[in-house]
């Protein structure tokens, strides 16, 4: 079940882009063990902790550290979230769990990175992206900078590079025999995402100013535009083909709309798409330009996705003990993800997880009479 079936880690459990990360990793057919607070409790599903096992551990205890390294002995990786110095503190720092397994990869997942001069300092997805640039170019012309919900640090820029990283490091254990540290920071990661725009600004091609560019609604053929039943469409007619073909389909007048590329005429030739737009409802529009080249889709709520036909013919989303979610992504050929579980109780899988380890009934007894670990519900 996915091509990463047989490899297994190990999710000291956080928030935000720890969990996806978890999440990418197990939808591709990995072993994941999550390991939870000791006594903590989830209220109701969470996707992003779906396909995984859950144990509850005190990681402040001697024997709950134990418990750790002993899992790290036979693990491909290891992966956390917290702030630089914390697991060297709890004594899971890179080289505590290397002694047990030098093969294991320890993934790293912080806002600013293991260093620098903000890499103590606390913050979330709006500030790392400010840092890296990319907050600076989202939002409107002569407005203010709009966050992108938390897609760019905590998602794009966090879990997905921790993954690719933890499955990197991995694959070169597999030749070398030695694991090491992957330090993602979503500061890092939210740069690289700006790759193209770098290049863009290196080449005179891109304005600083918000909302005139091409990719940043300043063209009128790259933008959305509001219906006459207060819904959305959104175009990216960038190519001469396809905007020829916008013209076309929205009955625009070709002469009018011939400069495209010129930008002192944007303003203007956005005014009357806009006007043109309020003419129709979102499914009219739909009826003329969905599935042509004018590069056209209606923009949907996160239910109207789900339920939109090309998405149900991809099964891009899923139904699991009653809760709408993503399905797994990539697709594979042969080695096809498959969704097994939604989220567990902390400390639901604690007795086989910590038996399947070695680890003796009495032992586990001592630990549980000590508070070192705890089953699901206490």
């Amino acid at each position: 079940m996915g091509p990463l079936s047989g490899i297994k880690i190990i999710e000291l459990a956080g928030i935000g882009p720890g969990p996806f990360c978890g999440m990418l990793l197990s939808d591709m057919g990995a072993e994941v063990i999550r390991v939870d607070r000791a006594g903590a409790v989830l209220r109701g599903q969470d996707v992003l902790t779906r396909g995984r096992k859950s144990i509850a551990v005190n990681l402040k205890s001697e024997q709950g550290r134990e418990t750790i390294l002993k899992l790290c002995e036979s693990a491909d990786a290891i992966f956390e979230g917290f702030r630089p110095g914390v697991t060297e503190r709890l004594g899971l720092g890179p080289e505590d769990c290397m002694a047990r397994n030098e093969k294991i990869v320890y993934g790293r997942m912080t806002g600013w990175g293991q260093e620098g001069p903000m890499a103590n300092a606390a913050g979330h997805d709006i500030n790392y992206i400010a840092l890296s640039g990319a907050l600076s170019a989202i939002g409107p012309k002569d407005g203010k900078p709009v966050p992108p919900l938390n897609l760019v640090g905590d998602f794009g820029g966090g879990g997905m590079v921790l993954a690719l990283g933890i499955v990197c490091a991995i694959l070169e254990a597999t030749r070398s025999g030695k694991g090491q540290v992957v330090d993602t920071a979503m500061v890092d990661g939210a740069a690289l995402l700006m790759s193209m725009f770098y290049t863009m600004t290196a080449m005179g091609g891109w304005n600083p100013e918000r909302g005139t560019n091409l990719l940043d609604s300043g063209a009128h053929f790259y933008d959305t535009y509001e219906t006459s039943d207060g819904e959305y469409v959104s175009l990216g007619s960038i190519e001469p083909q396809f905007y020829a073909l916008l013209i076309e389909k929205a009955g625009l007048d070709p002469e009018q709309f011939a400069p495209q590329m010129d930008r002192s005429q944007w303003g203007k030739l956005k005014d009357k798409l806009t006007e043109v737009f309020k003419t129709k409802t979102r499914d009219q529009w739909c009826e003329i330009m969905e599935g042509s080249d004018v590069c056209f889709a209606p923009v949907l709520s996160l239910t109207e996705a789900a339920e939109h036909p090309h998405n149900i013919h991809r099964k891009t989303f899923s139904e699991l003990d009653g809760v709408l979610q993503p399905s797994p992504a990539p697709r594979f050929s042969r080695t096809e993800p498959e969704l097994t579980h939604s989220s567990r109780q902390p400390g639901q899988d604690t007795l086989e997880v910590l038996k399947d380890a070695g680890i003796s009934q009495e032992s586990i007894d001592l630990m549980l009479a000590s508070g070192a670990i705890s089953l699901a519900n206490g």
